[in-house]
C-alpha cells in the first residue's frame, strides 16, 4: 500500500532542523505483514530526542530510514501466526520487540533481547526483513517502528495491547517516555517510600521520572534543569526543591538541602555535565542512575575509590527497565487514577508535515513532548 512517511536520507544534518530540513515527507510503499507480524494504522507519535539522535548521528542508523518510535495506533491487519491480536485493537509501540527465546528475555530483561538489538541497529524488524520502499530503493526501520508514517507493519512483538478507552494522543507517550521515565524508579532503582530523589534534566523522560518519584512515595524530590519554566512545572507536579543546573553551586545546594545528598540520582539529560551534578547530589551509600544516552565516545570520570569507601551504586538503565506487557498497563491504570498526569507533559500536537519544525522546537528545547497526529 502506498503511505506517507517521514524519511530520513542522510545523517549528520545541522540544525536548525526547520532550515536545513533533514526529514522529508514521501509517498513510500508498505508491505503487508509476514509471519508474526501486524498493519497497524499509527494515531498519534511522540517525538523524543531519540528521534533527533538518528538525525544527528548520536546514533548512528542505516539510512534513509522511516524515522519515529513512540507511537499508539490501531491494529489493521494480522500476519500469519499472529492469534492474540484482532482488528481495532488499540496497542502502543516499544522500540524494542523481545523475542522471548534469548538469555535476556528468559531472564526477564526483555528490553536487552539481543535478536532486538541486532535487528535495530542493521534497520530491519525482528524477522530481519524490511517491509518499506521507495520505487526500487528498500527503507529502513527506525527501531522496529517507523511511527512518522501514516501506517506501519511492525514485529507483533513490538506491541502492547492496551485499553481502548484511553485516548491514544496520550497513550503514545507510555511506550517511551513513560516506560522509561517513571520505569527508572520503580524498576531500576527501587525507589522506597520516604526516600529523597533528585532528577536531572526535565524534559519528557524526566519529568516522568519525577512522577515517579511521586508515586514511589518519596519524601523530598529535588528538580535540576536549565531552564526556569520546567522548574516551575516541577513543582506543580511535585517537586520540593528545584536548583538551576547553571548555577556554579548547584551541587553544593542540592546537598545543602538533603542534609548530604539524595538517596537516588536519576540522570535524564542524556550529558556527561548533568551526569555529574547527579553523581556528586547522590549522598554516600546512594545510588545514581543514568538512562541518557549521550554521543556514544563520551566518556564519564569517577573517583573509583568513592565507589568503595561510600559504598555508591552507578546504574545504567535502558527504557525503564521495563517488561512492557507488564508495565504499561499498570502505568495507564496509574495514569487513569491521576496518579501519573503525563498528558501534562504534552506541549503542542503537530502534523506528519511539520516534522522538521518540531524537531527543532525540540532540539532548542522550547518542548517537552510534542504528539504527531494522524
Amino acid at each position: 500500500m502506498k503511505i506517507k512517511a517521514a524519511v530520513v536520507k542522510q545523517m549528520g544534518v545541522a540544525p536548525p532542523y526547520s532550515i536545513s530540513r533533514p526529514v522529508s515527507v514521501e509517498e513510500v510503499e508498505l508491505d503487508p505483514p509476514g509471519v508474526g507480524e501486524v498493519l497497524i494504522r499509527i494515531v498519534a507519535a511522540g517525538i523524543c530526542h531519540t528521534d533527533i539522535s538518528a538525525i544527528n548521528g548520536d546514533r548512528p542508523r542505516p539510512v534513509p530510514l522511516v524515522l519515529g518510535h513512540e507511537a499508539a495506533a490501531v491494529v489493521e491487519e494480522l500476519g500469519p501466526g499472529v492469534h492474540d491480536l484482532k482488528k481495532g485493537d488499540h496497542v502502543v509501540l516499544v522500540s524494542v520487540p523481545s523475542c522471548g527465546h534469548c538469555l535476556p528475555c528468559r531472564q526477564g530483561t526483555p528490553l536487552l533481547c539481543e535478536p532486538a538489538t541486532r535487528a535495530n541497529v542493521a534497520g530491519t524488524l525482528l524477522s530481519g526483513e524490511r517491509r518499506l520502499r521507495r520505487g526500487d530503493t528498500t527503507l529502513n526501520h527506525h527501531l522496529g517502528c517507523s511511527a512518522f508514517a501514516e501506517y506501519a507493519t511492525v514485529s507483533r512483538h513490538t506491541l502492547t495491547k492496551i485499553d481502548p478507552e484511553l485516548p491514544l494522543q496520550e497513550a503514545a507517550l507510555f511506550g517511551c517516555a513513560v516506560l522509561t521515565g517513571v520505569g527508572a524508579v520503580l524498576n531500576t532503582a527501587r525507589v522506597t517510600a520516604g526516600s529523597s530523589v533528585a532528577v536531572v534534566g526535565l524534559g519528557g523522560v524526566g519529568l516522568c521520572s519525577l512522577l515517579g518519584a511521586v508515586v514511589a512515595g518519596a519524601r523530598q524530590i529535588v528538580a535540576v534543569d536549565l531552564s526556569d519554566e520546567r522548574l516551575r512545572l516541577s513543582q506543580q507536579l511535585g517537586a520540593t526543591d528545584v536548583f538551576n543546573a547553571a548555577d556554579a553551586d548547584c551541587v553544593e545546594r542540592v546537598r545543602e538541602a538533603t542534609s548530604g545528598g539524595v538517596e537516588f540520582a536519576f540522570e535524564l539529560a542524556g550529558s556527561v555535565k548533568a551526569m555529574e551534578v547527579a553523581y556528586n547530589s547522590t549522598r554516600r551509600g546512594g545510588m545514581t542512575v543514568t538512562a541518557g544516552l549521550p554521543a556514544p565516545g563520551e566518556m564519564l570520570p569517577v573517583r573509583q575509590a568513592h565507589l568503595v569507601s561510600d559504598e555508591r551504586t552507578l546504574k545504567g538503565c535502558y527504557i525503564g527497565s521495563a517488561v512492557p506487557a507488564r508495565d504499561i498497563p499498570r502505568y495507564i491504570a496509574l495514569y487513569r487514577r491521576g496518579r501519573l498526569p503525563v498528558d501534562r507533559l504534552i506541549t503542542g500536537r503537530v502534523k506528519l508535515a511539520d516534522i522538521n519544525a518540531a524537531l527543532e522546537c525540540l532540539h532548542q528545547g522550547k518542548a517537552i513532548r510534542q504528539v504527531m497526529v494522524f
